[in-house]
């Protein structure tokens, strides 16, 4: 099989192209050490789904994206020289951040809003949205792993994420969390570090539980044993340019020279609670 290169300059198997749109791909250096991926990066819904039947305002709340992870994204990946992934549709669509067997892999109530065009959807309807969104996305981190892993640079995985500064009446203390399952190779160091920045709340598995089945970190990091960590970010920090250039910043401070480091990037299976345990809401 030969192979072709996209627009963006990532290999690709000729007979497995992508869709030019469910992906972002930012190109970095492979020698970097990182690969950065933001699941829910966008708000956008292809016009054909007809906003999912719900009104555009819903599409700027937490419920569609998360709010200036994307923003974060971008300037970690410029700061670290690193290659990112993005999704250029909307969680509502489909959430790839979670299991194909997952219950709220297409949302049909989510906080408060019912999402009409996810009513009683049809396993193959579900089944095309995979085949269309979700595929995609995934077969992009992929080949990205397999190409680092081809050219000796095993990555650490970092998944960028957001969360709300007030969940159901309760106000969040965090101003950042970072997620884990088992391995601690990342998430430990990124801990001490921000718990060494004055003012900072840190969330150790908080504001969530790093352990989830089928989640992207359990599929591209934790089953081929790639050092990984899950950033969440209060919504707040980052909603606006200055604050998500100051978050990156940070945590290119906080990466790069973890990155550097092969041995803590050397492929290494550590046990998983990802079938024993979900994620906390």
């Amino acid at each position: 099989m030969t192979n072709s290169r996209t627009a963006h300059g990532v290999q690709q198997a000729s007979g497995s192209a992508l869709p030019p749109w469910p992906v972002e791909h930012i190109p970095g250096s492979l020698a970097s050490g990182v690969l950065i991926l933001c699941d829910h990066a966008s708000n956008t819904v292809p016009p054909d789904l007809d906003d999912l039947g719900l009104p555009r305002t819903q599409f700027e709340r937490h419920i569609a994206y998360d709010i200036g992870a994307a923003a974060v994204t971008r300037a970690l990946a410029r700061d670290l020289g690193a290659p990112a992934i993005l999704t250029r549709f909307s969680r509502l669509v489909i959430d790839p951040n979670r299991g194909r067997d997952d219950p709220t892999l297409v949302m049909q109530v989510s906080d408060g809003a019912v999402v009409p065009g996810n009513r009683g959807l049809s396993n193959e309807a579900i089944k095309g949205r995979i085949a269309r969104f979700y595929d995609p996305y995934d077969a992009a981190i992929t080949l990205s792993v397999r190409n680092a892993m081809a050219a000796g640079h095993p990555p650490v995985i970092v998944t960028i994420h957001s969360f709300t500064p007030v969940w159901r009446g309760w106000v969040r203390p965090w101003h950042a969390g970072i997620l884990w399952d088992a391995d601690p190779r990342f998430a430990k160091p990124l801990l001490a570090g921000l718990a060494a920045e004055e003012g900072l709340v840190v969330g150790d598995n908080e504001p969530y539980d790093g352990a989830l089945a089928g989640d992207t970190i359990d599929r591209h990091a934790t089953r081929l044993g790639l050092a990984n960590a899950l950033i969440e970010i209060r919504q707040d920090l980052i909603g606006k340019a200055a604050g998500a250039e100051a978050w990156a910043a940070r945590f290119a401070r906080l990466l790069a020279p973890l990155a550097l480091r092969a041995d803590l990037r050397r492929p290494t299976i550590h046990p998983t609670r990802t079938r024993d345990r979900l994620r906390r809401h």
